[in-house]
This record gives structure tokens, C-alpha cells and sequence, in this order.
């Protein structure tokens, strides 16, 4: 491991002003930057240390408009178990508890799960030099070489890795906002906007500017405390990344959805919004062949690799399975 300074940051201004220095990252709990540390693949020269600031960083609170704020610095699992976030976003809850491990859970916060580093094991191994992510212009190793686990859709010649993120496809589902403060002043950012596809820059991975410092994430009014699901399809029960995973929430009236949320997990280098699906299950019945459609309309744009094709159908088939689950219909609709 390369030599490293360390500062603990007493306050958010404190945090920011160090941020400028070159070779300058925050770290939280440290899951992942560490393991990146490790293996060669990140070399910060100097690490912030956040984790000490407190005060709204690390609590959750209520917003004026009956919306929920979480702090950068919440644990996954505090955040989790939190009364409010099961209480009314039974679908993120879900979300958290599907990912990693429970070690895990209790060290890594909300904003270090947003910038996790999209997966894939050519990025993650340095013995491998082809890899865009890691040196642009370099090749994609993932392209001829195993991509079992790659991206279907929104990916691009240079890179196919996926976003790893259990609670990030839970937070486009429900329409959060991310809160940053950087050198020019704080800002917001939907989730939408905060990931980006691969392109031309997959080095890139989020729309942050330099120093900019993640200070919350803000929940809208609950619409969907009575019909969510978070569904992950992955090769074992636990701790392991999702081949497909699936955040579904619905307003229904009866037997008609009023409003649907589909987002999709472990196919794009982004959290995968599905407002196609969505558009032809709102105002509709929830019926068995509506539902088939907009399963088919996700995946109308998926480009499949040799070895992830499979992933296109595995979409389809989770996507009925939660929706059915989050209407309360685990049999199935007629």
C-alpha cells in the first residue's frame, strides 16, 4: 500500500477545505474505498475522515413536507431499522437488509453505499490491464472475457460493469434526492442524475464535483408504504451481489395501479429506472398480461454479452415476481 496522510475532519467546512488538496478522499465507513486500498486499484494520497462530524450527518430526521432526510453518515443498518424507514418506506428497508452482510451493514454509511464503484472483476484485479475504468483508453477485458455478471442494458464499448447497489435501487424507485455541499455551495441532485452510464468516461462514476461531500439523502412523502417489494436474485443467499434485483412500489385503486415505481438493480452501471414498465401498468389493471408487457417493455433496449443473456429473461420473470409481491399477490394476477 502506498504511503497516506490522514486528517480527521472536525466540521463540514473543515471537510471541504482538505478535500482541495490533490490525491484528497473522503472515507465514512471505509467498505469499500478500503478494499480498493488494498488491491491497488485506488491510491488517495491523503484521507478525510467524516466520521466524527455528527450533528445532521449522522441522524435521521422528518422534513417539513412529511418527507424523510438521512444523514451521509447513518449505518446501513441504523438506517435500516430506523421506525420511520420501515414505518413508511417499507421498500428501502428491504433494500439494506439485502445487501452485503449484517458486519457490513453496521459499518457502512448511506453516502459511502452511493459511491460504491461499479463491480466487476477485471476493475477490481490490477493484474488484468485492460480495464477503461482503471486506465481509459486501456481495452474492456469484460467485453471477450467472462461477463456473466455485466450489464444488459445502458452500457457502452467502453465499459459493462454494473452499479452494485441494493439501497441505490431502492432510492431511484422512490424519487430521493441526494444533498451535496462542495467549494461552490450546497446543491441537489435527484438520484436519477447522480449515477452515470459508462459512455466514453467509465472512470467516472458519479456526477459529484471535485470536494463536493454527500451530507444527505431526502425522501418524498410516502406513497408506497403499503405496496413495495425489493426483490434480489443472486447466486447465493447472502452476501453476494445481485444478477437482477428489483424495486417495486404501487399506488393501487383497487384493482387498477394508479402509480408504479420499477427500478432494476445489477444490469447497468447506474441504478436502471424503468419509466417504460411504469407507463403501462399506471392507469391500468393489474393484470397478468399487463403485467407480461411491461416486463417485456424494461428490456426492450437490452444488449446482451456471450455469457449474460440469460439476464434478460431473469429480468422479466423478477420484475412479475415483485410487482406481484408488492400488490400482495405472491400467486400471481389473473
Amino acid at each position: 500500500m502506498d504511503p497516506i496522510s490522514y486528517e480527521r475532519a472536525a466540521d463540514v467546512n473543515g471537510a471541504l477545505r482538505s478535500a482541495q488538496e490533490p490525491g484528497s478522499m473522503y472515507i465514512g465507513g471505509g467498505t469499500n474505498l478500503l478494499d480498493l486500498m488494498k488491491g491497488g486499484v485506488s491510491r488517495p494520497m491523503r484521507l478525510i475522515d467524516i466520521t466524527r462530524i455528527g450533528g445532521s450527518l449522522d441522524t435521521v430526521a422528518t422534513l417539513p413536507d412529511g418527507g424523510l432526510r438521512i444523514g451521509a453518515l447513518v449505518r446501513n443498518t441504523d438506517a435500516a431499522n430506523h421506525a420511520l424507514v420501515r414505518e413508511r418506506y417499507p421498500l428501502l428497508t428491504q433494500a439494506f437488509l439485502a445487501g452485503a452482510s449484517p458486519q457490513l451493514r453496521n459499518m457502512a454509511t448511506v453516502g459511502g453505499n452511493l459511491m460504491q464503484r461499479t463491480r466487476c472483476q477485471y476493475f477490481y484485479d490490477t493484474a488484468f490491464a485492460q480495464c477503461n475504468k482503471r486506465l481509459p483508453g486501456s481495452g474492456c477485458a469484460a467485453l471477450e472475457g467472462l461477463n456473466r455478471t455485466h450489464a444488459i442494458l445502458g452500457a457502452s464499448p467502453q465499459c459493462i460493469a454494473v452499479n452494485p447497489s441494493d439501497m441505490s435501487v431502492a432510492l431511484a424507485a422512490l424519487d430521493a434526492v441526494v444533498r451535496v455541499r462542495g467549494p461552490s455551495g450546497e446543491r441537489t441532485v435527484p438520484i436519477g442524475e447522480f449515477h452515470r452510464l459508462p459512455g466514453d468516461r467509465p472512470d467516472i462514476d458519479t456526477t459529484l464535483q471535485m470536494g463536493e461531500l454527500i451530507l444527505a439523502v431526502d425522501l418524498p412523502p410516502p406513497l408506497f408504504s403499503d405496496h413495495a417489494h425489493y426483490l434480489k436474485v443472486r447466486d447465493r443467499a447472502s452476501y453476494a451481489f445481485a444478477l437482477v434485483s428489483v424495486a417495486a412500489a404501487l399506488q393501487m385503486d383497487g384493482n387498477t395501479v394508479k402509480d408504479a415505481r420499477i427500478a432494476l438493480g445489477g444490469v447497468a452501471h447506474k441504478p436502471w429506472r424503468s419509466h417504460a414498465a411504469e407507463q403501462v401498468l399506471n392507469g391500468h389493471p393489474l393484470t397478468a398480461a399487463n403485467l407480461r408487457t411491461a416486463a417485456s417493455a424494461a428490456v426492450a433496449d437490452a444488449r446482451a454479452q456471450r455469457d449474460n443473456a440469460f439476464k434478460i429473461e431473469l429480468a422479466q420473470r423478477a420484475i412479475v415476481r415483485a410487482v406481484n409481491q408488492a400488490a400482495g399477490r405472491a400467486g400471481g394476477v389473473a
